[in-house]
């Protein structure tokens, strides 16, 4: 569980500050401000991502596509609950502002999706060598 807490404020802490400095690079180009409700809402929504994404491993059995468009799925209830219970305190969304909510939580989520399951694969690869290996000194002991 230890583990599990270090490498998800690892992660959260990364993709929270690749996605703030993205942020206010497109707010200085764009000529935008920020609000600090969005502020609150961008680091709710990594921790959501990240929290979504670190637990795969309840859905290994099913295909990689399936996992995927489920975490995904679930990610976005998540990030939809959790502005519903924001529009309790800051008023409510627009209908333009869940069409921006939902884009500029995809398209992050998308990136980091892929990142991570490439890192996965890069690490599978690395243990099916590591195995490999294993087996071919077990056959020259014989």
């Amino acid at each position: 569980m230890k583990d599990f807490i270090k490498s998800y404020l690892i992660e959260l802490c990364c993709s929270y500050t690749i996605i703030s400095v993205a942020g206010a690079f497109i707010n200085m180009l764009a000529g935008t401000d920020t609000n600090n409700v969005n502020v609150i809402m961008m680091f709710i929504f990594c921790n959501i991502a990240v929290f979504v994404l670190s637990i795969h491993k309840f859905f290994e059995k099913l295909s990689p596509l399936a996992m995927i468009i489920i975490q995904y799925v679930v990610a976005v209830v998540m990030c939809t609950i959790a502005v519903l219970i924001a529009t309790c305190f800051v008023g409510p969304v627009s209908p333009r502002g869940w069409f921006e909510l939902f884009r500029s939580f995809t398209i992050p989520y998308v990136i980091g999706a892929a990142l991570y399951y490439y890192r996965l694969w890069i690490e599978a690869g690395k243990q099916q060598d590591l195995l490999k290996e294993i087996q071919d000194l077990n056959e020259d002991k014989k």
